[in-house]
């Protein structure tokens, strides 16, 4: 797994899982319904841990492959399944504040999901602070903020948010990133919650100050939708396809099949990495429409966490708010 980058818990299980028929300290459980499949996975021991390369803790992921149809109606079901989802884990009471965290950079289209998703959030702490009298009793306090990236402040996103939970002392900070995935089919389809935090900039193999429960001092829940794919990946499928068709044609014996054959996932990666690594670095790839791509995923994502933190509201509601 040392050289297949995920950052999705349910790829890392499927990676291991090809060479080992269980998993020790790993819970797993799958569900569908209405063309949405949700996989919720659980690392309950510092083996599991070690085994996935992922903390403890819960990560539950939502594959959505009708959203690339923006169909409104499917958009409204998979928010409703979010915030569903989001409360199972946030267990928030009438006065918890809630502080929304939009990670990334809204000058890269691809890295620009966490600060699309603060501007469509209902925030309310400062209303409620100042016209407590005027806000419904459903409403929680939510504030947010899209700090940037460290290249365009000059300091850590990780110390910007300290700074700021140690002021306003949230109950839950919700961080919202754009995350790398394995395959091309998840990119923009697939969303992951987790209660173990994030670290910014990891999809791109930036490794910043961590945003957890053990560096804020409140519940993190992290929210990732895959934007790129290392081409390496790429390349890797690529090859591995290549060898699979040519071994299914290929006479058994011949001295043909016996080279095939000798094409281990080591020999792989050396091939890829001297064609692709060598000369450009880790080259990230997205698709050309990735602008139409989170300007949907991240507004869907946005009225899942708007459902979830307010109290029975409606997402007709929600967006009357947002007018």
């Amino acid at each position: 797994m040392s050289n297949i980058r995920t950052d999705l818990a349910i790829e890392a299980r499927e990676l291991y899982a090809k060479d080992h028929e269980e998993i020790p300290g790993v819970e797993t459980e799958d569900e569908e319904s209405d063309n949405i499949r949700i996989n919720r996975v659980r690392i309950t021991s510092p083996l599991g841990e070690r085994q996935l390369n992922k903390p403890m803790g819960n990560y539950i992921t939502i594959d959505a492959v009708d959203i690339r149809e923006r169909d409104p109606e499917y958009g409204e079901m998979l928010s409703r399944r979010i915030g569903d989802e989001i409360r199972k884990i946030v267990n928030l009471n009438d006065h918890s504040t809630t502080l929304v965290v939009g990670l990334g950079n809204w000058n890269i289209t691809a890295d620009s999901l966490g600060p699309k998703v603060v501007d469509r959030m209902m925030v309310t702490r400062h209303i409620i602070q100042l016209m407590p009298d005027q806000v419904d009793e459903r409403v929680r306090p939510v504030c947010a903020i899209a700090p940037g990236v460290l290249g365009i402040t000059g300091i850590e996103t990780g110390e910007i948010i300290k700074g700021i939970v140690d002021r306003i002392k949230p109950d839950c900070v919700i961080a919202i990133d754009a995350l790398a995935s394995r395959s091309t089919n998840r990119i923009g389809t697939t969303i992951q919650i987790a209660d173990t935090g994030i670290n910014p900039g990891s999809g791109i193999g930036n490794h910043r100050m961590g945003l957890s429960k053990e560096t804020l001092g409140a519940t993190t829940i992290a929210i990732g939708v895959p934007t790129v794919v290392y081409a390496h990946t790429i390349g890797r499928d690529s090859l591995q396809l290549l060898i699979d068709k040519l071994s299914a044609r290929t006479t058994p014996g011949t001295p043909l099949y016996g080279m095939i054959k000798e094409l281990g996932e080591d020999k792989m990666d050396n091939i890829v990495e001297e064609i692709l690594t060598n000369n450009m670095g880790d080259l990230v790839v997205t698709p050309k429409d990735i602008d139409v791509m989170m300007e949907h995923i991240s507004g869907i994502i946005a009225d899942g966490i708007n459902l979830a933190l307010h109290k029975d509201v409606t997402l007709e509601e929600v967006h009357t708010f947002l007018q």
